[in-house]
């Protein structure tokens, strides 16, 4: 079936939370793996799920293309990138509320939140090696003790703590900018750190937004820290798409 992708399974998954991150309804999923028991998913299970998409213009480009159309392959490194930074900025929301509003949730959170840098190394592997995927899962892995560290600052009042941290958060967003860019020649380290830094300025502003209780402004502004991170995740598919054409 067209625009039909196949997804494994992983520990934590709900039919919701899937719907959610591919863009689609419960309904279709259901549709589309009849007889799925939705509460009692396997891990390593395979189903079935029919994104509902809609590609930014800076992809649509001609050397991606089959008759109007992008290849089948890039949607499913598109697809799959894109679930990564979705779950990314889910579960560091969960992770900033839990911390900010005193939730139980924070540990469980948090221990999801901590599996997302393995699980960009594992996507990263297959292409770049073992030494490469792994530098990048510790280098994200302190992108978010470092983001846990400036959330308490900030809930606290600390401004001395907040400037800190911040510093160091865009310190690291420069590694992984430089990391990326040495691995990939469709990668560019200076494209990298715009767009790293941007994303931890968003996050920044919904903190402080949050912190200031002006929680209108903190929900308006995760709708763009969402498109921001649709938008990285598309540059890490693009580019590795263009790397191995194959």
């Amino acid at each position: 079936m067209t625009g039909v992708m196949q997804y494994t399974i992983r520990p934590y998954d709900t039919i919701w939370m899937l719907a959610q991150i591919f863009n689609t309804t419960v309904d279709s999923i259901m549709q589309l793996n009849p007889g799925i028991d939705p509460t009692n998913l396997q891990v390593g299970q395979v189903i079935s799920i029919a994104p509902g998409y809609q590609y930014y213009p800076a992809i649509m480009d001609d050397q991606f293309m089959d008759d109007g159309e992008l290849s089948m392959e890039l949607m499913e490194l598109i697809n799959y990138f894109r679930m990564l930074w979705e779950q990314h900025i889910i579960w560091t929301s969960k992770v900033v509320d839990a911390i900010i509003f005193d939730l139980p949730t924070l540990e469980a959170a948090r221990q999801r939140l901590l599996r997302n840098p393995q699980d960009f190394a594992n996507a990263l592997m297959p292409y770049y090696g073992e030494e490469a995927a792994q530098s990048f899962a510790d280098l994200f892995t302190e992108h978010i003790t470092i983001a846990a560290e400036l959330v308490q600052a900030a809930k606290a009042g600390d401004t001395t703590a907040v400037t800190d941290a911040n510093t160091r958060w865009h310190e690291n967003a420069d590694q992984i900018a430089a990391l990326l860019g040495s691995i990939n020649p469709n990668w560019s380290e200076e494209d990298w750190n715009a767009v790293l830094d941007e994303h931890l300025n968003l996050l920044m502003e919904s903190i402080n937004d949050l912190v200031s209780q002006n929680y209108e402004e903190a929900i308006a502004k995760y709708d763009d820290i969402q498109l921001q991170a649709l938008e990285m995740a598309d540059m890490m598919a693009e580019g590795i798409y263009m790397d191995f054409p194959e």
